[in-house]
C-alpha cells in the first residue's frame, strides 16, 4: 500500500462504524484511510465537499469528534503472497492464529518474518509480461505457489535473485518498465479488494466442480467456475454441507470464508479444519485452505469487507492456473451488514429494509466467479458457493431473491428434511441447476450418455410422488391404484438409496463418479424391471418383498469405491429376483387358466 500522506482531516460526526471527517486536502472515494491514534482502518464511501463519509472496518470505542483522519492514497488493499495458504485470518486479511487471544487494533502489524524457498523460472533479459510467474515457491506445510508478478505491472527483467530462503517482502526482481522507471518485485504484492483482477477472456464451462455428494453432482451440478447458491432456514445443514464440500469437492483450493457467523459455528470450523486429511493427498486439508473468519460479534462493516476479501485471495490463486473453490457463509450476514451500515448513513430503504443496491453489490461478488484465460495464458477458474440464511425459511425474501438471478445452481435445503435426519436436506423440488447442459459431454466421457435423460426421470418421479402423497393422505396408500403405488416405491428408493448420503459414514461421506453411475443404472434397471412386472398384473406388495430391494436401498452403505464390481454381482441378483417373481406369476395364471 501507499505511504501515508499527512492530513489535518478530522472527525467531525461519528455512529458507530460510520463517522465524518472534515478535510481541506481532498480524499477519493473508496480510498483507504487510517483513523485515530490506533490507525484503525477506514474507507471512505462518500464525499460531499470537504467533508467525506467514512467506514471503519475496526472497533471504534473511544474515537470521538477531533480525533484525526489519515489518507493512505491507495483503496482498500490486502496483500496477497506465499503465506496465505494454510493459515487463518479476519476479514481484512489480518492473521488470527498469531494475534494471541484478541485482534490488536490498527494496521501496525509486523511484517511475517518466515522464510520460504524460492526458485527463479527466468533469467535476466527476459520480458515478464503482466500476471506472469517469476518464480516458485516451496513450503513444507503447503501446496506448492507461483510467484506472480502483479497485473499492472510489465517491464524488462533487470536483476533475479538465485534460489534460497528469503522472506516474504524482500525484493527478489527488479524490472525495467520503460518510461514508467524500475518496479521491484517481491514474493507477495497488494490488490484492491473491489476490484476484479483481470484475465484474457473468460471461457465456458468445460466441466464440474466434482463434490463427492451425489445430489448435487448427479442431479444438480455446479460447473467449475460457476456460481451456486445454498439457502435454507435455521438448523438445515448449511455450515456441514459447506464444510463438507470443501473437504471433498476437486479444487486445487479451498476459501472459507465465515461472514457474520455465530462465534461456535466458527469455532468448530477452526477446530476442525486443521485436524482433517486431505483424502487427495492424504496430508493436512489446511495445506490447499485459506480461512476467512468474521464472526458477528466482530466490526460490522469488517463483515461487508470480508466477501470481497475472500474473492480477492480466490482470484488470485485462480491467476496461477489453479481450481479454486469459494464457499462463503452466510451471504446474508454479509447483506445484513449492508442495511446496518445503510442505516447509519440516512439512506432511503428498499424492501426489507435492505439498500437500493443490495442487488448490484450481489451481483458485483457473484460475477467475479469464472472459468478463465490468466494473462499469463494458463486456465484457472473461481467457484463460488454461498450460504444464504433467509428468515423463517422464506424463500421470497429479498437476498435470497436476488441471489436467484445471479447463479446458475440453487441449492434449496429444506427444514422438513432436515428435521427428518435427511442429508443433505436438499429439496429436489425446489432445486435447479442451469449447468446441465454443458456437462452432458463430463458424464459422456465417463461411459454415461443417458445421464440427463435418467437424471430428468429421477425428477418425474420425485415430482410425481409429491402429488400422490398429498392424495395419499386423504385416501390412504394402500387405495392407489397399483401404478400409483409403483411410483411411490420407485420415489422412495431414488430418495433413500441416491440422494440420502452420510457425511458420518466411512463408506458413503464421498462418492466418485463412476460410482454415482453404478447406482443410477441399478436404480433405474430396477425401474424397468418393476414397471414390467406391474404389467404382467404382478402386486407392489410382492415386488416390495423381494430381499433384494434392501440390498438396493443400503448400496451406498454398502459397496465402496473399491468393491465397484459388487454392482454387477447386484444387478445379477436383481435380474434373478424379478426372473423368479415373473415366472411364479406366469405359473399362477396357467394354473387359474387350467
Amino acid at each position: 500500500m501507499s505511504d501515508t500522506r499527512q492530513s489535518d482531516a478530522v472527525i467531525s460526526w461519528i455512529s458507530g462504524p460510520v463517522l465524518h471527517a472534515t478535510t481541506s486536502v481532498p480524499f477519493h472515494l473508496n480510498e483507504a484511510v487510517k483513523v485515530g491514534h490506533q490507525q484503525l482502518l477506514g474507507e471512505v464511501i462518500r464525499i460531499n465537499g470537504d467533508e467525506s463519509v467514512i467506514q471503519v472496518y475496526e472497533d471504534t470505542t473511544g474515537l470521538r469528534p477531533g480525533d484525526s483522519v489519515s489518507a493512505t492514497g491507495s483503496p482498500l488493499s490486502v496483500k496477497l503472497g506465499p503465506g496465505l495458504l494454510g493459515n487463518i485470518f479476519d476479514g481484512l486479511l489480518r492473521p488470527l492464529n498469531t494475534q494471541g487471544r484478541y485482534v490488536k487494533p490498527g494496521l501496525g502489524l509486523d511484517g511475517s518474518d518466515k522464510k520460504y524457498a524460492f526458485s527463479p523460472l527466468i533469467k535476466k533479459g527476459d520480458l515478464l509480461t503482466r500476471g506472469s510467474p517469476f518464480g516458485s515457491v516451496h513450503r513444507a506445510d503447503a501446496r506448492p505457489q507461483r510467484c506472480m508478478t502483479p497485473p499492472n505491472c510489465d517491464g524488462r527483467v533487470v536483476s533475479i535473485r538465485q534460489a534460497g530462503e528469503y522472506g516474504e517482502d524482500e525484493v527478489l526482481c527488479t524490472l525495467d518498465c520503460g518510461d514508467r522507471g524500475t518496479h521491484e518485485l517481491s514474493m507477495g504484492h497488494y490488490w484492491p479488494v473491489r476490484q476484479p483482477r483481470p484475465v484474457l477472456h473468460r471461457r465456458p464451462i468445460q466441466g464440474p466442480l466434482f463434490t463427492g455428494q451425489r445430489i448435487i453432482d448427479s442431479i444438480f451440478p455446479i460447473g467449475c467456475g460457476g456460481r451456486a447458491a445454498m439457502p435454507g432456514g435455521f438448523g438445515t445443514g448449511k455450515t456441514v454441507l459447506q464444510e463438507t464440500l470443501a473437504k471433498w469437492c476437486d479444487a486445487d483450493v479451498i476459501i472459507y470464508v465465515g461472514c457474520g457467523e455465530r462465534g461456535n459455528e466458527m469455532a468448530g470450523v477452526l477446530h476442525d479444519f486443521p485436524s482433517l486429511e486431505d483424502p487427495r493427498t492424504g496430508r493436512p486439508l489446511m495445506e490447499r485452505t485459506v480461512i476467512i473468519a468474521n464472526t458477528s460479534n466482530m466490526p460490522v462493516a469488517a463483515r461487508e469487507a470480508s466477501i470481497y476479501t475472500a474473492v480477492t485471495v480466490g482470484e488470485y490463486f485462480r491467476d496461477m492456473g489453479l481450481r479454486v473453490a469459494l464457499m462463503a457463509d452466510s451471504t446474508s450476514r454479509w447483506a445484513e451488514a449492508l442495511r446496518e451500515i445503510s442505516g447509519r448513513l440516512g439512506e432511503l430503504p428498499g424492501e426489507a429494509g435492505y439498500p437500493a443496491y443490495l442487488s448490484s453489490r450481489q451481483a458485483d461478488f457473484y460475477e467475479r466467479a469464472a472459468h478463465v484465460r490468466t494473462l499469463s495464458g494458463n486456465v484457472g477458474s473461481l467457484t463460488i458457493i454461498g450460504a444464504v440464511s433467509p428468515p423463517s425459511a422464506d424463500f421470497s425474501e429479498p437476498v435470497t431473491t436476488h441471489t436467484k438471478r445471479y447463479v446458475h445452481c440453487f441449492l434449496g435445503l429444506d427444514p422438513g428434511r432436515a428435521q427428518a435426519r435427511f442429508y443433505p436436506a436438499i429439496h429436489p423440488l425446489q432445486s435447479y441447476s442451469h449447468d446441465v447442459e454443458a456437462l452432458v459431454h463430463f458424464w459422456s466421457q465417463h461411459g454415461y450418455p443417458n445421464w440427463e435423460r435418467e437424471r430428468q426421470r429421477f425428477l418425474a418421479f420425485l415430482e410425481e410422488q409429491a402429488r400422490l402423497e398429498r392424495m395419499a393422505r386423504i385416501i390412504g396408500k394402500d387405495a392407489l391404484p397399483p401404478r400409483q403405488q409403483h411410483v411411490l416405491l420407485c420415489a422412495e428408493l431414488i430418495n433413500e438409496a441416491f440422494l440420502r448420503q452420510s457425511a458420518f459414514s466411512e463408506v458413503d461421506r464421498y462418492c466418485s463418479a463412476e460410482r454415482q453411475i453404478a447406482m443410477m443404472q441399478m436404480i433405474n434397471r430396477f425401474i424397468r424391471l418393476s414397471e414390467h412386472a406391474i404389467e404382467m398384473n404382478i402386486g407392489v406388495e410382492s415386488i416390495t418383498a423381494l430381499p433384494v430391494i434392501r440390498k438396493l436401498m443400503r448400496m451406498g452403505e454398502e459397496i465402496g469405491e473399491n468393491d465397484l464390481d459388487k454392482y454387477n454381482d447386484l444387478r445379477v441378483e436383481l435380474d434373478d429376483a424379478f426372473s423368479q417373481l415373473t415366472h411364479s406369476s406366469k405359473l399362477e395364471d396357467e394354473t387359474d387358466e387350467g
